[in-house]
């Protein structure tokens, strides 16, 4: 966050009638449990000296519930104080929905999950992280702030996708490691045939109305072409003042191969941190898209991709938190095997460092059941096709876009990475990046070697990404190395929300059913 005095002050100034805002005080909820540190505090004056030097009339609290969609309230500018204080309360129901909105667990029958804290829908409470508060710059005089999620009892709330990363994040540092991140997500932007407003159809809840119908941007199959980015410049624009007002790491916005398909890129940073950035800018780039006539979609295949799907591609790498040097960068010394029996160099042309290799074949150890986490939609699945730039296989490649990790070698400044080709642009950042976390440190706990890498990616004899959320649930139930990192209560929460989402898809009757059968017999 920049301080008050670096914050720009185009956004609405001291408004008419605007009045200082009130100390955030003490004795609340947050400091009786000791949730801020003193970076917190120190952030938190900075916020209240912006919202009173802007004149900002309502802040969102936000967070990230299981799917990684943004839920929160929005709160005046008198109510600001009371929840820097005791943070927003809201139904602890939020975090146990399916993508529908219908809540899967039975809440008002007891039950044990979490040691009963859902119970009766009962409160949770949002904490705001001051380091994240934002100024929207597309919503007049209005601040934006991420929170942490708490039980009333001042305990981590059991099933926060924020406080999970930043748990397994946490053990990484306890290893000697911290990652870091970079994201590329694919997404798709319409035109509305309509105002650009969702269409609403009256039903119970648990029954989405129909989508919206739209015409494409653009024609796809010119990847990169300067011109048709150039025809799409006003949007272009739109999206850069947004996603830059809000002060992320905005390095590129990209022509797809995809008709109406853009890319956008967000510099390399600590893994919580771009965890954060992804979270906004997704949310970010569909409100700004509706508030300016139209529809951007981070579904990973729409009914109108039929020549590329989005994806979300992960980069990841780690640096010694002893030294601050690149650990996946091939390092001088004896090979492994060699008459020394040394393991702390790397053989001759190797891309990777020996804990590079043995994260990146924990990776592939688990990514059967990582992928509930790296494709945890329906309709992600139905990406994983053959020469399709995506990948269908659990194997890597040095530099093969084919390949499901692509490891890209150490080259000026940049060093050794890995990217993750199977995620869709959907996923939960958080959920994300914590199975990269636990698969990698599994496989550096084994020592684990990946073996050698691929040269033909889409080899039918390799073994294949699941090809559903089904199977890629039972991958899941029969990987018991997240349950031992994330606990088996995270995992079965997670699960059974999941089976619940896919139980409705598959007493769905489809138009393929309708159109292949209702006539014909």
């Amino acid at each position: 966050m920049r301080s008050a005095d670096e914050r720009p002050r185009a956004q609405g100034g001291d408004g008419p009638g605007a009045r200082p805002l009130a100390s955030a005080g003490v004795g609340g909820f947050v400091e009786r449990h000791g949730l801020w540190d003193e970076r917190q505090h120190v952030a938190a004056g900075q916020v209240r000296r912006v919202i009173d030097e802007l004149g900002l009339d309502k802040v969102r609290f936000s967070f990230a519930d299981q799917h990684g969609v943004l839920r929160g309230k929005t709160l005046t500018r008198e109510a600001v104080p009371g929840a820097l204080r005791s943070g927003v309360t809201a139904p602890s129901s939020l975090l146990l929905k399916d993508t529908s909105g219908r809540t899967v667990f039975p809440v008002f029958s007891g039950g044990g999950l979490a040691d009963g804290r859902f119970a009766g829908a009962g409160d949770i409470v949002l904490v705001p992280d001051m380091t994240t508060f934002r100024v929207l710059p597309w919503a007049e005089r209005t601040g934006w702030i991420l929170c942490d999620l708490y039980h009333p009892d001042g305990t981590p709330a059991a099933f926060c996708s924020r406080g999970l990363l930043r748990g397994r994040l946490a053990a990484l540092a306890d290893a000697g490691y911290d990652l870091t991140v970079g994201v590329e997500l694919e997404f798709h932007v319409y035109r509305p045939f309509t105002d650009g407003s969702v269409p609403v159809a009256p039903g119970r809840p648990g029954a989405p109305g129909p989508a919206p119908e739209v015409a494409p941007l653009t024609s796809g199959s010119q990847l990169l072409h300067e011109e048709g980015l150039d025809r799409l410049d006003d949007l272009v624009d739109l999206l850069y003042r947004g996603l830059t007002g809000l002060d992320l790491p905005l390095r590129s916005l990209e022509l797809e191969f995809g008709p109406s398909q853009l890319e956008l890129t967000l510099d390399a940073r600590d893994a919580a941190q771009a965890a954060d950035d992804a979270l906004l800018a997704r949310a970010a780039v569909r409100q700004i898209c509706r508030r300016n006539g139209y529809h951007a979609t981070f579904m990973s295949r729409p009914a109108t991709a039929e020549t590329a799907s989005s994806g979300w591609h992960l980069h990841q790498s780690l640096r010694s938190r002893a030294t601050g040097e690149a650990a996946f960068d091939p390092t001088p010394g004896p090979a492994p095997g060699s008459a020394s029996g040394s393991v702390s160099g790397s053989a001759p042309g190797e891309p990777l460092s020996p804990v590079g290799r043995h994260f990146l074949a924990g990776l592939l150890e688990h990514a059967p059941a990582a992928t509930v986490f790296t494709t945890p939609t329906v309709n992600g699945y139905k990406r994983y096709l053959p020469m399709s730039l995506a990948p269908d296989r659990v194997v890597w490649g040095i530099d093969n876009k084919g390949a499901m990790v692509r490891v890209v070698g150490a080259r000026g400044e940049g060093g050794a990475r890995l990217e993750n080709r199977s995620g869709e642009p959907a996923a939960n950042p958080y959920l994300y990046i914590a199975s990269q976390v636990v698969s990698g440190m599994d496989g550096m706990a084994r020592r684990l070697d990946p073996g050698p890498p691929t040269i033909d990616p889409y080899d039918t004899g390799a073994r294949g990404l699941p090809g559903s959320l089904d199977q890629a649930l039972n991958a899941l139930d029969a990987d018991p190395v997240f349950a031992k990192a994330l606990g088996q209560d995270v995992v079965s929460w997670f699960t059974t929300i999941k089976r619940a989402e896919f139980a409705r898809y598959l007493a769905h009757v489809s138009d393929w059913e309708q159109r292949e059968y209702f006539d014909l017999v």
